[in-house]
C-alpha cells in the first residue's frame, strides 16, 4: 500500500523549516525576526475580519491559512532557539481552554453565557496574579498595547468598571463627552495644536467608554461608519460623472447636495 500522505498541518511545519534552513531557504524568511514578522501577522488577522465582514467564507478559509502560516512561522523561530515549539504553542492553548472552561471539562456548576463571562475574567485575573510576583499584578496588566487604540480604550475601561471605576450611566458618559468636546473646542479656537490633539485623545476614549456603556464594539461601528462613508461619496462621484463632471471640477455646495440626496436615498 502507498504511504499515507503527511497530515497537512505536519507538511506546512516542514515547509516552514525548510523556507529558513541557511542552507538552500528562503533569504527573505531566514532574515526575519519577531520584531519583522508581528507586523504580518496583525495584517493577516485584519484581512480575517474582513473576509467574515464581507461574509466570504472561501477568503476566509485562505486568510486563515495565512494567519495559521504566521503562528508556525514565529513558532519556528522560537525553535531555533530552543524556545518553544509549535507543539509547545497547542499545548498551552490546550491546557488555558481546560482550564477557563471548568464547567465544560471540569466539576464547575452549567453555567450561562453572563456567568461564564464573569468566570472567565476572574480566571484570567488569577492567571494574571500568578505570572507577576505577589502583590505587583494590576488590572491594567496584558491589556496590550499593540491593540488598536480604540479596542485597547474600551478594554481598559472594562477592567475598571470591574472595579466600580465608571460613570453609572451612557447619560453621564453623554454629559462627560459633551465636557471634553467643549475642552476641545477651547484648544482650536486658541491655536494650541499639541493641547488640542491630547483633547481629542480624550474625547476618543470617552467614547469608548460610551461604547462600552452601549455594548457597541466602536471599531466594528467605526468600519460601518467608514463603509457609509465610501458608499455616499461614490454616489456624489457617480452623480457628477452623470453630469459630465467630478469632484475636482465640483464645489463643496454641489457635493454636500449630492450628500444630502445619497441620505434621502439610502432612507428611501
Amino acid at each position: 500500500m502507498p504511504a499515507a500522505a503527511p497530515h497537512p498541518i505536519f507538511e506546512l511545519l516542514e515547509i516552514m523549516a525548510r523556507l529558513r534552513t541557511p542552507q538552500g531557504g528562503c533569504p527573505w524568511d531566514l532574515e526575519q525576526t519577531f520584531a519583522t514578522i508581528a507586523p504580518y501577522t496583525v495584517e493577516e488577522a485584519y484581512e480575517v475580519a474582513d473576509a467574515i465582514e464581507r461574509h466570504d467564507l472561501a477568503d476566509l478559509k485562505d486568510e486563515l491559512g495565512d494567519l495559521l502560516f504566521q503562528v508556525v512561522f514565529h513558532a519556528r523561530m522560537a525553535e531555533e532557539q530552543a524556545a518553544f515549539d509549535f507543539g509547545d504553542v497547542a499545548e498551552a492553548i490546550v491546557a488555558k481552554m481546560l482550564r477557563r472552561h471548568p464547567h465544560v471539562f471540569g466539576d464547575a456548576a452549567h453555567r450561562t453565557a453572563a456567568e461564564q463571562t464573569v468566570a472567565w475574567e476572574a480566571i484570567k485575573a488569577d492567571e494574571r496574579a500568578a505570572k507577576g510576583p505577589k502583590g505587583s499584578a494590576s488590572l491594567m496588566d496584558d491589556v496590550p498595547v499593540a491593540l488598536p487604540a480604540l479596542t485597547r480604550a474600551v478594554k481598559l475601561s472594562k477592567r475598571a468598571a470591574r472595579v466600580g471605576f465608571v460613570w453609572p450611566s451612557a447619560r453621564e458618559v453623554m454629559a462627560k463627552l459633551h465636557e471634553e468636546v467643549e475642552e476641545l473646542e477651547v484648544e482650536i479656537e486658541a491655536g494650541e495644536v499639541e493641547k488640542a490633539r491630547e483633547e481629542l485623545g480624550d474625547v476618543l476614549f470617552v467614547c469608548a467608554n460610551l461604547a462600552r456603556e452601549l455594548d457597541v464594539d466602536p471599531e466594528a461601528a467605526l468600519r460601518g461608519a467608514n463603509a457609509k462613508f465610501v458608499r455616499r461619496f461614490q454616489f456624489i462621484e457617480a452623480a457628477l460623472a452623470a453630469r459630465g463632471s467630478s469632484p475636482e471640477q465640483s464645489d463643496l455646495a454641489e457635493m454636500d447636495g449630492l450628500w444630502d440626496a445619497a441620505k434621502a436615498a439610502e432612507r428611501a
